[in-house]
């Protein structure tokens, strides 16, 4: 009998064939990695992602990453409301209501799995993970997607919209070594964790053994004290360039505003945000704080019912909108909109949208000179 009769499909490492230059130059980059760092790390947080099941099997991930699963339950409900939309251009009255009475139910209640006109979603989990070598932490790769012109990352999107999570499609044998070694780690060790939180990953490593690994993406490391950290745990973008935007913003705009920094330091950390501008370089220093662009990998965990949802110890502050509404309200929290009043900004206020706004100049000056 073939294993493959036998096997489930969660279970499922399939190595094929990855044909050009491109491929080969990036699956080489990955040996030396497992050599130059070693160690791969949980970072701690993970991200979650609002999905479709495809009739043909897997996963069709239908947006960008939220840090918590009520972030990705507002998601799904916009989908919905997309959808009845679509519905109600198209004259199709049924599926409109449908569709509506879904996004509904998004806005009350809290629901990881949904079934709407013969359609399965689902609110999917990832954990991320990262190496680390005797230098410190992996930064991007020369194979990594990188052509975002400098401050126009954003622009890219996020590479997971349209991916398909199936443990049958055929990667590399490096990534179907990392699947194995990250499907067999429970992600999450040491005293830093909470008890419910190395009880969920036991548990996880054990109802959903199978794996798919999602395009990588790249956050900002902070190195003080002789420890490395996350400059912002929840922060990932999907190019390299994507988080020396980020970290070019925080000089020019979230740092200067947020330490209250006097106008020499302020026209300090903006030479530095020039400097990682010209010569997008993945490391920088800013008064002794070492900051290196970080590679992350992405692992969404598979069991006999498809990829793992939220965790019941993962961080979720935030109930759904009608219900948290309803909250500020009892608390006298709750104050309706006037649009005739004219917005007051204090000083603050007013400092950081002096801050934007320069940054906003910058920016356009810079596509000008670009010809764009």
């Amino acid at each position: 009998m073939d294993f493959r009769d036998v096997t489930p499909a969660y279970l499922t490492f399939r190595v094929t064939p990855q044909e050009g230059p491109i491929a080969a130059f990036a699956e080489q980059e990955a040996w030396e990695a497992t050599e130059r760092y070693p160690n791969v790390m949980g970072t701690g947080l993970p991200e979650f992602f609002h999905a479709r099941e495809c009739e043909m099997g897997g996963w069709e991930i239908l947006g960008h990453a939220s840090n918590t699963p009520q972030g990705s339950r507002d998601s799904l409900g916009s989908h919905f409301r997309m959808r009845a939309q679509e519905a109600e251009t198209a004259g199709d009255e049924t599926a409109h209501r449908k569709w509506m009475a879904a996004a509904h139910r998004m806005d009350r209640e809290v629901v990881n799995e949904v079934r709407v006109r013969g359609e399965r979603f689902r609110i999917v989990r990832a954990c991320r993970f990262l190496r680390m070598g005797p230098n410190g932490p992996e930064p991007p790769r020369p194979s990594d997607p990188d052509t975002a012109e400098v401050g126009e990352a954003m622009l890219l999107g996020p590479k997971t919209k349209g991916f398909v999570i199936d443990p049958f499609t055929g990667t590399s044998l490096s990534e179907v070594l990392l699947k194995l070694e990250l499907v067999r780690s429970a992600g999450a060790a040491g005293s830093d964790f909470p008890e419910d939180v190395l009880a969920d990953s036991r548990r996880a490593r054990d109802e959903y053994p199978g794996g798919v690994l999602l395009p990588a993406v790249f956050m900002i490391s902070e190195r003080e004290d002789g420890k490395w950290l996350s400059f912002n745990p929840g922060l990932s973008h999907s190019t390299p360039q994507g988080a020396r935007d980020s970290l070019a913003r925080w000089l020019r705009i979230g740092g200067p505003y947020t330490l209250q920094l006097d106008e020499e330091k302020r026209a300090e950390w903006a030479r530095l945000a020039d400097r990682l501008d010209e010569t997008r370089s993945n490391v920088l220093t800013i008064d002794g704080v070492r900051y290196r662009i970080t590679r992350v990998e992405r692992l969404v965990r598979i069991g006999p019912t498809g990829p793992e949802g939220p965790r019941p110890s993962d961080y979720d502050p935030e109930p759904p909108v009608e219900i948290h509404t309803r909250q500020l309200k009892e608390q006298g929290l709750w104050e309706e909109p006037d649009e005739d009043e004219p917005v007051e900004l204090d000083e603050d206020a007013k400092d950081f949208l002096r801050l934007a706004e320069a940054e906003a100049k910058r920016r356009e000056e810079r596509r000008r000179k670009r010809g764009r």
